[in-house]
């Protein structure tokens, strides 16, 4: 994390180091493991390489700099995510700048102490994505082939725009939603869900470490059709417990999404099955951050009522199908086959 440099020029920069590192501590690494996983699916795919160890140093440092960026960068998403979704926590404690906050004031700082944290979760932010890019330029020194450096590198640049877009497209339909169609919603709901998350989560990963193991045209378009429908699925998922997760699991106030008026598919499908009345209630709700206990249950009851989690559900099972389908036909290595299998039903039956 390169904590020595922060402090050699200030200890003032401590809390800075010390955050970035409780804030790495956690989380499930799916984004690793998808980079590890697409690398050897393509390095062992030959029927020479498929008994072929793992050593260590060479290509399989590059792909372990290069997953850990990936981890990197994921952090620095969360930690601006939560700054532009005004969260309290992350992973069950404070979020960065909620505890940049407290540290304002329990010095005892002049100022305002939100604007404290704010600005300074978003230079946190920043520095890891500085960090990320770091650590995968380290990764790819070690790659066997300028072209994989190249492809791994394009991937990389890819899926940052993707996700920025993703995350743009997120906050626009939570503010421009009323002006548009109602039968427009879903389909904005599925592009923001390909775009934010399904992408940046499982594919690019995917397609990143396949790309540092010197990947075919055929094996990346192969492992398109699988990271892509179980990055949907995968999001699908998170759309459910972000309405009904248990906050003792998932680490974020049950019904938060509610709270946050956040416009996924779950609320469209919900809108599209309420009658009128029922469905003006529920866009008069959705988004206000005070919603009490009361009526965030009201509302999964609602949700509950309209078949839309059931459909949600459906949706979910028939995007693991086509990905597994697509991964059935892939040209990889069968070990990775089959740890990419047990990969998709890990990140679609989750609690958290």
């Amino acid at each position: 994390m390169r904590a020595s440099i922060l402090v050699s020029i200030a200890d003032e920069l401590s809390p800075i180091a010390g955050f970035s590192r409780d804030f790495l501590s956690g989380g499930k690494r799916f984004r690793a493991l998808f980079c590890f996983w697409g690398w050897q699916a393509v390095r062992t795919a030959g029927d020479d390489a498929a008994d072929t160890p793992v050593t260590t140093g060479g290509p399989l440092d590059a792909v372990v700099s290069v997953a850990s960026a990936l981890e990197l960068f994921h952090a620095a998403a969360l930690v601006h995510d939560d700054l532009i979704d005004n969260s309290d926590t992350r992973r069950g404690a404070p979020s960065a700048h909620r505890r940049f906050q407290s540290l304002h004031d329990e010095e005892g700082w002049k100022g305002s102490g939100e604007t404290f944290g704010h600005g300074a979760a978003t230079l946190l932010g920043d520095l890891l994505l500085i960090l990320s890019d770091e650590l995968f330029d380290e990764g790819l020194t070690q790659a066997v082939s300028p072209s994989a450096r190249r492809a791994a590198r394009a991937e990389f640049n890819r899926m940052r725009i993707d996700v920025t877009a993703g995350q743009y497209l997120d906050i626009f339909e939570e503010i421009g939603w009323a002006g548009r169609p109602d039968a427009d919603q879903l389909a904005r709901a599925e592009r923001v869900i390909v775009y934010k998350s399904a992408k940046y989560s499982i594919e690019s990963p995917l397609l990143i470490g396949a790309s540092l193991a010197g990947a075919t045209v055929g094996q990346l378009d192969a492992l398109r059709g699988f990271g892509l429908p179980l990055g949907i699925a995968y999001q699908l998922r998170d759309d459910l417990l972000g309405v009904f997760g248990d906050a003792d699991v998932t680490g974020k106030p049950s019904g938060d999404d509610l709270r946050e008026g956040k416009r996924t598919v779950l609320i469209a499908l919900t809108r599209e099955a309420l009658p009128s009345g029922a469905r003006a209630t529920l866009d008069e709700l959705l988004g206000d951050p005070d919603l009490t206990a009361q009526q965030i249950a009201m509302l999964q009851s609602t949700i509950r009522e309209s078949g839309a989690v059931d459909t949600v559900e459906k949706m979910i099972a028939d995007n693991v199908r086509r990905a597994i389908e697509a991964l059935e036909a892939a040209p990889i290595g069968e070990q990775a086959k089959a740890n990419l299998r047990d990969l998709a039903v890990t990140v679609t039956r989750r609690a958290s």
